[in-house]
């Protein structure tokens, strides 16, 4: 397999040629802009979670990235060339949400219809192993359960030898050991070089997998870095404490750099911009906290705050 050439810089940045590059890419479908001046760029052996509220535009990013539509405006090149050319070359496997299966067929019928279209094509009983569908091979995919539909998605978008992988929601339907089973595939491609771009509602799947992450909000770049910097980029640390006496929420929502407030039973959950200061406060109300935690805040609760934040800063503009 030949891929592009990838360094690191010294904050661990990849250079060198990108494998995706969308340039102030604008997308509208009538009055509506699903991408705006969005401008991203890939590397090789890069894994790439794509995150966003629903609206964000992180369909229509994947829909320009695979050349299913054309942006309005910019420009986006996947190795160095337009999208449907460097997909009719093999170099790219996706693994879509939309789009129905071949039904009146095997599992392993489609397979194998899939390596031979493929220019750079995987033998077909591996293909099937890795993505464990060796045991209902000869199924009809019209039989097939929702998160086997999917491991068979996964086999059509590995059927080659791609240098890009774009998946979008590739585990829902999956129970746990197979979501295990298909991310670590899916670290062994990246170790071999590919970049892997995926979509996903699973938060915690992007902090575990992804060693970047990019958050869209209103088809714009709102955050680009590792999980820890999206995490940092919120600002705020969670604070966790049970009270032993009745919980006053009122008081507690007078509390100096409060973000958030839950109070469930005796238990209170607080995002604080200054977690010293909140605790100092608690104490200063003559409470006494137990249990006491403070931590930075998870991936999901840092992208809640992050697009939370954006939304009110557009809606006082």
């Amino acid at each position: 397999m030949t891929t592009t050439a990838s360094t690191f810089t010294g904050d661990g940045r990849r250079t060198g040629a990108p494998v995706v590059s969308f340039e102030n890419v604008s997308k509208n479908y009538g009055e509506v802009r699903a991408v705006a001046d969005l401008d991203i760029q890939l590397h090789p052996g890069e894994t790439v979670a794509l995150l966003g509220p629903n609206g964000a535009g992180k369909s229509s990013t994947l829909d320009l990235l695979l050349g299913l539509r054309n942006p309005d405006a910019g420009r986006v090149e996947v190795f160095g060339t337009t999208p449907q050319r460097a997909i009719a070359e093999g170099k790219v496997g996706a693994m879509l949400q939309s789009g129905g299966l071949m039904e009146d067929v095997s599992v392993r019928e489609l397979v194998r219809l899939a390596c031979a279209l493929h220019p750079r094509s995987h033998p077909v009983e591996q293909v099937l192993e890795r993505a464990d569908l060796t045991e209902i091979a000869g199924r009809k995919v019209n039989k097939l359960s929702g998160g086997q539909e999917q491991r068979v998605r996964f086999a059509l978008a590995t059927a080659g030898a791609n240098e890009l992988i774009v998946l979008d929601e590739p585990t829902t339907g999956m129970d746990v050991s197979a979501r295990q089973a298909f991310w670590g595939v899916m670290r062994g491609q990246a170790r071999e070089g590919r970049a892997i771009l995926f979509a996903t509602h699973y938060l915690e799947e992007a902090d575990a997998i992804a060693d970047r992450v990019i958050v869209l909000h209103r088809g714009r770049v709102l955050a680009d870095g590792s999980a820890a910097e999206i995490k940092a980029k919120a600002g705020a640390r969670r604070v966790v404490f049970d009270l032993d006496g009745p919980v006053s929420e009122a008081a507690l929502r007078e509390l100096p750099f409060l973000s958030s407030l839950e109070v469930s039973g005796r238990t209170v959950r607080i995002q604080s911009h200054d977690a010293d200061a909140t605790v100092h406060a608690v104490y200063g109300l003559g409470l006494f906290p137990r249990n006491l935690e403070v931590a930075g805040l998870g991936l999901e609760q840092a992208f809640i705050a992050i697009t939370d934040a954006a939304t009110a800063e557009e809606a006082g503009r």
